[in-house]
């Protein structure tokens, strides 16, 4: 039994060292940087992908992505979470809505950034909500992530139709004033969104990990990103959203996520507290 637990943590280990000089081979080599992320996330999703790639371990799996970019492309599906729905916890709509709404009302023109889009859900889902109550025509939404392939599908727009049912019981619990199916065309097995939407949103790619702040907004939506960060990451992370905020500017995160206890708790101001919506301090 003893050497059974001796031999278990040899091989973890071995595996963590192993994880350590992926993530900066990563890094040197295609510009990710996941060093800063969560790591039992990051560890698990390690794991599934050596079982895809059908690796004994994390040095052969290391030893393809660097001498394969596709084989890094398809690795950067298992590190990016990609799990998101349209009208995702309705509530948070409804109260930007019914909350922030009426005060992105009283601007000339609108900037929104998504921060973490997958593959579009939140960005189309945002614009919708501003078309039906009169803005989107004045608004900009910028929608950023690190994964090109989501960022391909959420320019595309297109979303299985079995998916659709799901979205509209959220749409209407969001506190929707129309029909869902205004906003799309069904064909086949797919769903493709109006390209009315699709004008007022720009896909980028941006890592919160590297990258700057490019842009004034009135509202940052990044919802269940910052759980996959470790404390540093996720406190610069605030401070982007807290500099690209215009002044009393609106940051949502998502339900399991908060400002308490965090070091850039000061920069803001509940607003809606148990949707996770918060408020831009002004300058004092």
């Amino acid at each position: 039994m003893d050497a059974e637990i001796a031999a278990d943590e040899r091989s973890g280990r071995q595996f963590d060292i192993e994880f350590r000089l992926l993530i900066e081979a990563i890094y040197h080599m295609y510009h990710y940087d996941f060093r800063e992320y969560a790591c039992a996330s990051l560890r698990r999703r390690m794991k599934s992908a050596m079982r895809h790639f059908d690796c004994r371990s994390l040095s052969q799996l290391q030893d393809r992505v660097l001498h394969a970019p596709d084989a890094f492309a398809a690795l950067l599906d298992y590190l990016t979470v990609q799990v998101s729905d349209m009208f995702r916890d309705p509530s948070y709509y409804r109260a930007i809505r019914e909350k922030v709404v009426p005060l992105l009302r009283t601007y000339p023109s609108l900037k929104l950034w998504v921060a973490g889009c997958s593959a579009g859900e939140e960005a189309y889902s945002l614009a919708i909500v501003l078309h039906e109550e009169g803005l989107l025509d004045r608004t900009l939404i910028y929608a950023t992530d690190i994964n090109p392939h989501s960022l391909a599908r959420a320019a595309d727009g297109v979303y299985a139709i079995d998916r659709i049912a799901g979205f509209t019981v959220n749409h209407r619990n969001s506190g929707g004033n129309a029909s869902l199916s205004d906003y799309y065309t069904a064909a086949y097995d797919r769903a493709v969104f109006d390209k009315s939407l699709k004008q007022h949103i720009v896909f980028s790619d941006h890592s919160l990990a590297t990258d700057s702040v490019f842009s004034e907004v009135q509202l940052v939506s990044c919802r269940n990103v910052l759980i996959y960060f470790n404390h540093q990451l996720r406190d610069r992370a605030l401070g982007l959203f807290r500099d690209s905020l215009c002044h009393h500017g609106f940051l949502g995160l998502g339900s399991k996520e908060t400002l308490r206890f965090a070091p850039r708790a000061t920069d803001f101001d509940a607003f809606v507290t148990e949707e996770r919506i918060y408020q831009k301090r002004g300058q004092s």
